[in-house]
């Protein structure tokens, strides 16, 4: 059994924040391999089901960004799994917009749904960073973050987000290095 985790802030103000893009790639998942209808706990949204022969938790933390941690490990805990078989999918300023990298362990990098999560379960679960790219200057982080996708990113967003729930398999076998690759491959990378 592996929890994946999707971060984002809760409500219909945040949908279509960059920020919120783990939380959109929780729902491709869940939607394109057909996952249970979402229920309430861990103080968030899970939904169950399979991908390949492993059952999947997905998990949407609804604690706000700054607590995601907390969901996680009240999860983690019920399921009595390790942080080696968590997966959080998240936004990340230092990757190129519609790109995807796959890593283990580090530091938060300044994103604070990581930082939560590290404080609550280590730094020994795997991050499925999702790219929003850089605004260019500091003063302007917060708004890019916080801000909606452009209305010239939706269909690419939604090709990125139907490209990384097709190859979700990929990232349930473990095989990160093929998920990231085919996920290119979708892309026309």
């Amino acid at each position: 059994m592996q929890l994946w985790a999707g971060l984002g802030n809760p409500g219909p103000a945040y949908a279509m924040h960059r920020h919120n893009v783990g939380f959109m790639a929780a729902d491709a998942i869940a939607e394109v391999h057909g996952f249970s209808a979402p229920k309430k706990q861990f103080q968030g949204w899970v939904q169950e089901g399979r991908i390949g022969p492993e059952k999947i938790i997905l998990l949407k933390p609804a604690t706000f960004m700054n607590e995601s941690g907390r969901s996680i490990r009240a999860a983690l805990d019920f399921y009595k799994l390790t942080p080696a078989d968590v997966t959080v999918f998240y936004d990340e300023l230092d990757l190129a917009p519609m790109k995807v990298k796959v890593k283990r362990g580090g530091g938060a990098a300044g994103h604070n749904g990581i930082r939560s999560t590290i404080q609550h379960i280590g730094e020994d679960f795997r991050r499925v960073r999702i790219g929003i790219g850089h605004p260019g200057h500091k003063d302007r982080v917060t708004g890019h973050v916080l801000g909606n996708y452009h209305k010239t990113e939706i269909e690419p967003l939604s090709d990125l987000l139907g490209a990384i729930a097709a190859e979700a398999e990929w990232l349930a076998k473990g095989d990160d290095a093929r998920f990231m690759n085919d996920v290119a491959l979708r892309l026309g990378e």
